[in-house]
Parts: C-alpha cells; structure tokens; sequence
C-alpha cells in the first residue's frame, strides 16, 4: 500500500504540513503551489492505484469546498483508494468512510452553485419549438422548462430569423 501525502501550499502552515505528512508514514509528498488550479491534486487522482491511501493533514487543506471534497472522495473510490485526514483522524474506509461521506453530501447539498448566482437550466431550442407548436404560448413554456421569457423569446426569434 502507498500512502500518498497531498498538501496545499497556501500559508506559512505548509512546511509544517509536508514534515506532519512524512512523519505519518507517506512515502510521497505532492504539494499544490497557489492558482495551481488543483493539477497535483489531479495527477494524484489519475495516479493512485487499487489499494493505495492518500493522505491529508486536514479536511480544509484537501479540496476548497464541500462539492471539491466529495468529487474527489468519489474519484479515489473509483480507483480503489482511500482518502486518510490527520486532524480529526477521518477515514473512508469502513463505518467511519460511510459517515464522513454523509457529511461531505449535506455540506455539498447547503452550498451555493455559481458562487451565489442562481443558475437556470438551459432550455433545448427543440422543446420550446415542441411546445408552441402543441398550442402552449411563451409564458407557460418558460413556466414548464424553468427558463426565463426571455429565453423563450429569443429562441423563437433565432429561429424565425433563420428561416427567413
């Protein structure tokens, strides 16, 4: 089993990180430079075999949110590993893997998606033409699809500037 140790280097806490992580037994220690956009921590991702561990000082120094963490939970279950935190001593491994995947899906669910902007789904040109053409006038298929009127609006206008 290789116990791989992952830290991010944001704060003076860093140095401290890598030595706690070598001291746990980690035989590799990737670190994240800042603005890396988390590309050691996807190379791990992609690297980690069956059986391997990757180990974390703390749950904040893993991923930057709740959404982050599970994805990652998830990528290292794919693979057959398992993710090690330090302070709390956390596994995913067993009951406790169970209950800390509980928990990272209910902070994930109360996070805000689009940084605090309320994001619409996108509406198919085909079914707002599917709709109006059953009878059903702007406002009801913005109402049906979730959309704005808006958005109904300019779709229908794209299409009659395409046909003409």
């Amino acid at each position: 089993m290789l116990r791989i140790g992952y830290v991010r280097l944001r704060d003076a806490t860093a140095n401290e990180d890598t030595a706690t992580l070598k001291a746990a037994g980690c035989q590799v220690v990737r670190a994240e430079e800042p603005g890396a956009a988390g590309q050691a921590l996807g190379s791990i991702l992609d690297f980690i075999g069956a059986g391997d561990q990757l180990v974390v000082t703390r749950l904040d120094r893993f991923a930057l949110s709740g959404r982050g963490l599970l994805d990652a939970l998830d990528r290292l279950e794919a693979r057959g590993a398992s993710l090690s935190v330090l302070e709390p001593a956390l596994t995913s491994q067993g009951s406790g893997g169970q209950a800390l995947r509980a928990v990272l899906e209910a902070v994930a669910e109360l996070e805000p998606s689009g940084h605090g902007r309320r994001r619409r789904q996108a509406a198919a040109t085909h079914e707002i033409f599917a709709l109006q053409r059953a009878g059903v006038g702007p406002v009801e298929i913005a109402r049906r699809l979730g959309v704005s009127r808006m958005t109904v609006w300019r779709k229908l206008k794209a299409v009659e500037a395409a046909e003409a």
